[in-house]
């Protein structure tokens, strides 16, 4: 009796089969929909968690960042301004400078993924340098110098030369500044990093400091950077013959 099923059974059949299948598709498609809508969700959970996280760190690296900025800025003496009484005083520069490392050094370690942090550990590299104790800033600055904020990066560099300047290191400063002068930025422009140059070369190639010089008036004539180029050349020693 299989055999001779009727058509409108076999018709039947094809509907059932249909409905079915497509219930199937039906239901796998809202699962692949509903697992990617979670997914979504997760991530956007996820997202939002950090940034309310990332916001709430830099704001608070703010705030002890403005505490450590005003011991940077204190003023040395032993009396108080008579219009800001609750002012720090410190006796001498380097009571100013322990005193700002150490608070750098503090918004540095605990907000380090901030930008506020990044930015205490250039400023703490900068008391290390004024208290003479160069090669823990020079350590601090190349750490700096690895980050992905070039602006920050160039920054920590020009500071590496300055202290290799002053450290005796001449070879090595004018390295720095000469690709600090090849890739300049916002906070070091070229002709900064150029003067900085020509005045290392001033000591060790002071024909190379001419050519300098030179090039400074010719790459920004008729500006103070000009003029200021050509002061540096006047008071450069005559050739010895």
């Amino acid at each position: 009796m299989a055999e001779h099923i009727s058509r409108r059974e076999l018709k039947q059949d094809k509907i059932h089969d249909a409905i079915e299948h497509g219930a199937e598709a039906v239901f796998s498609h809202t699962t692949v929909l509903a697992i990617g809508i979670l997914t979504v969700v997760l991530v956007a959970v996820g997202y939002f968690g950090w940034r309310f996280y990332t916001d709430r760190q830099t704001v608070q690296a703010t705030a002890v960042m403005d505490v450590a900025m005003k011991a940077y800025s204190g003023r040395v003496g032993s009396t108080p301004d008579p219009a800001d009484p609750t002012e720090t005083l410190y006796p001498t520069d380097t009571a100013r400078a322990e005193d700002a490392v150490q608070k750098f050094s503090a918004v540095a370690t605990k907000y380090p993924r901030t930008n506020p942090g990044r930015l205490a550990a250039y400023y703490a590299a900068l008391c290390y340098e004024d208290l003479e104790r160069h090669n823990q800033a020079l350590e601090e600055l190349k750490k700096i110098s690895s980050g992905s904020d070039k602006e920050l990066v160039a920054m920590a560099q020009y500071q590496i030369g300055v202290i290799y300047e002053r450290t005796g290191k001449p070879a090595d400063a004018v390295k720095v500044f000469r690709d600090l002068s090849e890739h300049a930025s916002v906070f070091v422009p070229r002709p900064l990093a150029l003067f900085e140059l020509a005045s290392v070369l001033r000591q060790t190639n002071p024909t190379e400091a001419v050519s300098v010089y030179q090039q400074l008036k010719k790459e920004f004539p008729n500006t103070a950077v000009s003029d200021e180029a050509e002061r540096a050349l006047q008071t450069l020693p005559a050739p010895k013959s």
